[in-house]
């Protein structure tokens, strides 16, 4: 038995989820046609209680077409220097949009208003014109490190004060929302646009969405398709999306409490240096000693358990809805062995 820790991206459909998506009504989403994804649409926005959202592939798209639609070439995007936005979409923003980026130190991927406000450019035309500062939450490399409201308000505040648009990177926004016990009502009211991940935690095979007003949203409409993220009969992925909404949200408790559990035994292990906090499913910790980082991912790899390497000396794990309590229960096992 393979336990496949690398991320929650690894998840694949429940049985329950599959029918749903055998049995979803179809048609084609580039004329506006099909009503799972119509469904899934409306389903997320009410959530946010914002007034539309967008289906897309996935979160890279998803962001990309969010930082394209407030920024104009040669704009400058605020964000946090490991933040998903910059780290990992290929240089997207630059490709996509024409903009230059301003990246913030934060403390685990997270950043303050006092930050923001001071890496806003000032009006100087011989300096990039600051449009828009994109957070994530939760922060992947920060260890699934979670905002606090107040945080994001006073962000909020200075982004109002300056005329800079908020977007929120929520690839697993549905963690925080469940470790906080927070109202996703609150972060539609914050944020100008706010995109959401089914394919982690929650569970489904492909899709992110972008939430947003109706207007931006049409517009977001249109550069998904110049992106090529027109798709036909999307309900049989979209009914999958709607499945993972309505069931799966509340066991992403459950993941919390299985990295939680793997994380008390890491910190006794001698090799074990620092040990992020974990709020929420995702475990970073230093490897030290008789070890490398990649040389204990291969020690765990040839145990059957799969972790990656994120450094030169950094392991991260990500619990999620295909890791039973019994495979966590061998992980810890197999780690005290160590």
């Amino acid at each position: 038995m393979i336990i496949d820790l690398r991320s929650d991206t690894f998840t694949i459909p429940t049985e329950p989820m599959l029918q749903a998506m055998m049995q979803a009504p179809v048609g084609d989403d580039v004329f506006g046609e099909d009503p799972s994804v119509n469904q899934l649409e409306a389903f997320v926005a009410d959530i946010f209680g914002m007034e539309a959202s967008l289906f897309c592939p996935s979160g890279t798209m998803a962001n990309q077409i969010a930082i394209k639609c407030h920024t104009q070439p040669g704009d400058e995007v605020i964000c946090e220097f490991n933040s998903h936005v910059y780290y990992y979409e290929a240089g997207g923003i630059a490709f996509n949009s024409g903009c230059q980026v301003k990246t913030i130190n934060g403390n685990r991927g997270l950043v303050t208003a006092d930050q923001v406000k001071a890496a806003i450019n000032p009006h100087d035309v011989h300096r990039a014109n600051t449009s828009l500062v994109s957070l994530e939450n939760t922060a992947n490399r920060g260890g699934g490190a979670c905002y606090n409201q107040k945080d994001f308000e006073e962000i909020k505040e200075v982004c109002l004060q300056n005329n800079l648009k908020l977007h929120l990177d929520g690839a697993r926004l549905f963690n925080a929302l469940v470790a906080n016990h927070e109202d996703p009502k609150f972060y539609g009211k914050l944020f100008d646009s706010i995109s959401v991940c089914l394919s982690k935690g929650l569970g489904a095979p492909v899709g992110s969405v972008l939430i947003g007003s109706k207007e931006y949203i049409k517009r977001a409409r249109r550069v998904r398709k110049v992106l090529g993220g027109g798709m036909r009969q999307a309900g049989y992925l979209a009914a999958a999306g709607i499945f993972a909404l309505e069931n799966n949200i509340g066991r992403l408790a459950q993941d919390h409490d299985h990295a939680k559990q793997i994380a008390e035994i890491l910190i006794q292990k001698e090799f074990v240096g620092k040990v992020l906090p974990v709020d929420t499913n995702i475990i970073i910790f230093d490897v030290m000693g008789r070890y490398s980082a990649k040389e204990f991912s291969e020690i765990l790899k040839q145990k059957n358990i799969l972790t990656i390497p994120i450094s030169p000396t950094q392991v991260r794990i990500v619990t999620h809805l295909g890791i039973s309590p019994k495979m966590v229960q061998q992980v810890i096992n197999i780690l005290e062995t160590l």
